[in-house]
């Protein structure tokens, strides 16, 4: 009897350690830190949200949507408290509580600090101390960064709600590059690079360190940093491809800041990439797509190199870098359609499989040149 009472201490006491060392690694831990229990709470929540919406048109899914981070975000407390109050219910009942209701009822006043008698149990006072200030730790603890979650949230989407100024919603690089031309001419399409380049840099550390935002939609139905992301890469990687005129360096090194950041971002969860693949590795947009996008932006009198199939080949050499991880990226996020990105894939998923396992696919799909279903 001993040996299970121990046993049941320990298994208590690691159910209790797991809720701390999750929120740590949720909000605290400025590096990305997968979490176990933070990961089966939105992937649960996503089935959730997933099942309840499979007839739903797709205005109606982005309204409901809006909601999915959120209410799983707030779950969390709930999962943690409820490790600590089944956790140290075990460890009660180790420590000689004369049956699981009372183990449970000491767990229960103690969790919510309203006093609990703990006269009878050896040691149980300090325990009980000890649930108390965790239950009052955690709590503190998301309190706290829900203000630098919201304060991240407004940072990114300041970026985003305006590159529909310039890109259109759902954004697009084709409106992008035919809006300068008519508007502003080509020569001033450099003063995007720097503003996006820092962008991403800050959703680089951002979305690394407190995972949720990644799940925050933005506050219109057409819009996604997701989306967003990859529409600006396009755009550079179109200007220093296809576009006849004096390189870009400003809009390469904004590629590079882009898939960068978003490569670091799959990896926080488990999305396999290549990072350093070749220029002829194969991506998710055929040349066909890209010619039709050539044609639209010479229809609009864009200047374009003469050589297609040359600059076919340098615009997918800049693609490739980010192809994967952007289109698995707006798969684990469900984000809204928008060209080159979201539209890659079916935008429903099944309810049965979680959106991280469902982006890796479409990452290993794309790395290995097959198509996608």
């Amino acid at each position: 009897m001993v040996v299970v009472h121990a046993v049941v201490f320990v298994l208590g006491g690691a159910l209790v350690v797991s809720a701390p060392f999750s929120a740590l690694g949720t909000f605290v831990v400025p590096r990305g830190v997968p979490d176990r229990l933070t990961r089966l709470v939105f992937v649960a929540m996503r089935h959730v949200f997933d099942l309840s919406l499979r007839p739903e048109r797709s205005a109606a899914r982005e309204r409901t949507m809006a909601f999915y981070a959120p209410v799983a975000l707030l779950t969390l407390p709930i999962v943690w408290l409820s490790c600590l109050l089944v956790g140290y219910t075990a460890i009660f009942w180790a420590l000689g509580a004369s049956s699981w209701g009372v183990a449970f009822t000491i767990s229960r006043l103690s969790l919510l600090y309203l006093g609990s008698d703990t006269r009878h149990l050896p040691a149980a006072t300090v325990v009980a101390f000890s649930e108390t200030v965790l239950s009052l730790l955690l709590a503190a603890i998301l309190v706290s960064y829900l203000p630098t979650m919201y304060s991240a949230f407004s940072q990114r989407e300041a970026a985003v709600t305006g590159l529909e100024t310039r890109a259109g919603s759902p954004p697009s690089p084709v409106k992008m590059l035919i809006r300068y031309h008519r508007i502003q001419g080509m020569d001033h399409i450099g003063e995007v690079w720097p503003t996006w380049q820092a962008w991403f840099e800050v959703v680089e550390e951002s979305h690394t360190a407190l995972q949720p935002l990644v799940f925050y939609r933005s506050p219109q139905p057409g819009r996604s940093w997701v989306t967003a992301a990859g529409a600006v890469l396009d755009t550079a990687a179109l200007v220093a491809s296809t576009l006849e005129r004096p390189r870009d360096p400003p809009a390469e090194l904004c590629i590079r800041a882009g898939y960068l950041c978003l490569q670091r971002i799959a990896r926080v969860f488990a999305i396999p990439f290549n990072p350093d693949p070749a220029p002829t590795d194969p991506i998710s947009v055929t040349q066909a797509e890209f010619a039709a996008v050539c044609d639209a932006l010479a229809g609009a009198g864009v200047p374009l190199k003469k050589d297609r199939e040359q600059a076919w080949r340098d615009f997918a050499g800049w693609r490739v870098n980010y192809d994967a991880v952007l289109v698995a990226l707006a798969v684990l996020t469900a984000a809204p359609p928008a060209l080159w990105s979201s539209d890659r894939v079916p935008h429903r998923r099944s309810a049965f499989v979680p959106p991280t396992k469902r982006a890796r696919d479409v990452a290993l799909a794309i790395t290995a040149g097959r198509r996608l279903t």
